[in-house]
Formats: structure tokens, sequence, C-alpha cells
């Protein structure tokens, strides 16, 4: 079948098998390997990316759910060679280790502040409660993306 969806900014068409998951799609066809995949159950959020502004696990949605869908993926975070204020947190609280929950995390994190600007450390560890890490403890996940709430980008970068 045939899909044409808009990923990060840019319209993309390819024809596809229907049971094709969205993370391979993002992953394998585009060859966007930000986007990580995980387990295929929807346990580790590893895949998380936005569907029509919405943090949605990829691979618990097939490609052909996304026709015609907006989608962003970790990628799309960075504009301009300025890093968003999620990437640079995890820098600056080194929130990450081995880095492969990473990409979720900060789509999910994005999503997070764009809603709720001053998140308390509980309102994040909800928001993050659906993936997992199996390196950091999520104590510098959690600081990094405090420190982006306390420094929001003086640039459009996020819209």
């Amino acid at each position: 079948m045939q899909v044409t969806m808009t990923v990060n900014g840019n319209e993309v068409t390819a024809t596809i098998e229907p049971r094709l998951l969205l993370v391979h799609f993002i992953r394998d066809h585009l060859l966007l390997r930000g986007t990580h995949w995980g387990c295929d159950t929807s346990n580790c959020g590893t895949c998380v990316l936005w569907m029509d502004g919405e943090p949605v696990k990829s691979c618990t949605v097939l490609a052909a759910m996304a026709n015609g869908r907006e989608i962003r993926t970790v990628e799309d975070l960075e504009r301009g060679g300025v890093l968003d204020p999620v990437q640079q947190g995890f820098i600056e609280e080194h929130g990450l280790q081995c880095g492969f929950c990473t990409p979720g995390m900060m789509m999910t994190a994005r999503w997070l502040l764009d809603h709720n600007p001053d998140p308390s450390e509980e309102e994040i560890r909800e928001a993050i409660s659906g993936q997992i890490c199996r390196c950091t403890g999520y104590k510098n996940i959690v600081s990094a993306i405090r420190w982006a709430a306390e420094h929001p980008s003086t640039t459009e970068v996020n819209a």
C-alpha cells in the first residue's frame, strides 16, 4: 500500500506492507535512526515520537495508521544547529549513560515542557513513567528535564 505523511516537516510517500510498524518505517525506510526500537510491546518507550503533536510508542503504531499524519522524531529537536533545551539539559545534567532510552525520553520531555513549562519533579516522573531506563535510575533524567524547564530557548526552535 502507499502512504504519505509529513515527517519532521517533509512530506514523504512510500509503498509499504500494511503490517509495517511505524518505528521500522522511520528507521529502515527513512533512515532516521534516532528513534530506537526496543521491545515491540510498548513497555520500554525507546521508540517514542510524536504523531499529530502527541507522543506515541511507534512500535505499536502501523505505518499505515500514520498516513496523512504529521510525525516528529528526535532528529527534529535540533534546529538550525541549535540544540533544544531538552537536549542541552541531558548534556548538562548527565541525563544518559548508554543513550538507548534517550531519544524517547527527550521526545516525551519536550512534549511535557510544551504543555507544562514548569513541571514539578512528580509531574516529570509521571510523564516519563511509561519509559524504561536500565542505566541511570532516572535522577539525572529528571534533573535534565528540570534544567530544560529552567533554561527555555530564546529562539523558536520547538515550533
